[in-house]
């Protein structure tokens, strides 16, 4: 029996030393991809592998991200950056948000517009899809830019995600005899009308708070475009313009 025991053991040595020098290169490759990435620090405290084959935990300071052998694409888990979100940091792209942008995309035709109020401006041959909060205020800086914008139709989804009182204006001004206008008049010039008298089916918000959810949407205003592309917060004039610009050109290309 004992012929067979020294050959095992240095079986068992190399595969160890083997894994060794796997570990040592992956982690001197991920070192190498980061300070390429980051040629101002910070640094990498320490890299851990994760039981998930492939797949480093790298400690930098107090935060922890997750990376490939490589080091190229990372996984943001905290708050610190994008909440679960793997971005190819060579890239600088976010690959989940590219993902999420084409599923939008794919889905947009098929969205309950009739849930949204609506603003055709001019001849409204471009589209805008926005998600919007009545207190909010950065959709209110945003609105003011979107009164201006020209030949696009835009649909307003209310998601009241502000709080109780948000629940209520939304409701309030969904509730209104023209609607899209009493929006406009609120976010634009704070004037709320009156409560609406009777009845009224407010389910559409709640299928607005669902879509909202659906599509990743926990922010207003949230700007999407028609190839899915998404703006989070306010945006200038010139960049909506020059935004909705690029997509109509690249639509018209495909």
């Amino acid at each position: 029996m004992n012929m067979f025991v020294r050959p095992l053991r240095l079986l068992l040595a190399g595969l160890l030393a083997l894994a060794c020098a796997a570990a040592w290169s992956d982690e001197a490759a991920i070192r190498k991809t980061w300070a390429q990435q980051h040629p101002n620090g910070p640094a990498i405290d320490e890299i851990t592998k994760t039981p998930i084959a492939g797949l480093y935990e790298l400690r930098i300071a107090k935060d922890i991200i997750y990376s490939d052998d490589q080091g190229v694409y990372q996984i943001y888990p905290s708050h610190d950056r994008i909440d679960g979100h793997i971005v190819d940091a060579n890239k600088k792209v976010d690959v989940t948000d590219d993902r999420l942008a084409r599923i939008l995309a794919a889905d947009l035709p098929k969205l309950p517009y009739g849930d949204a109020l609506m603003f055709k401006q001019g001849n409204g041959a471009r589209r805008m899809i926005v998600f919007e909060d009545p207190n909010c205020h950065y959709c209110k800086d945003a609105e003011k830019n979107f009164a201006v914008l020209k030949n696009v139709t835009i649909y307003t989804f209310l998601i009241p995600i502000l709080g109780e009182d948000s629940i209520v204006k939304a409701r309030q001004i969904w509730c209104s005899k023209n609607n899209a206008q009493v929006w406009r008049t609120w976010m634009l010039q704070g004037v709320m009308p009156p409560r609406p008298m009777g009845s009224c089916d407010v389910k559409a918000l709640d299928r607005n708070l669902d879509m909202a959810e659906r599509y990743h949407l926990n922010y207003t205003p949230a700007i999407i475009f028609d190839d899915g592309s998404k703006f989070a917060g306010n945006a200038d004039l010139d960049h909506l313009t020059k935004r909705l610009d690029e997509v109509a050109a690249a639509s018209k290309k495909g």
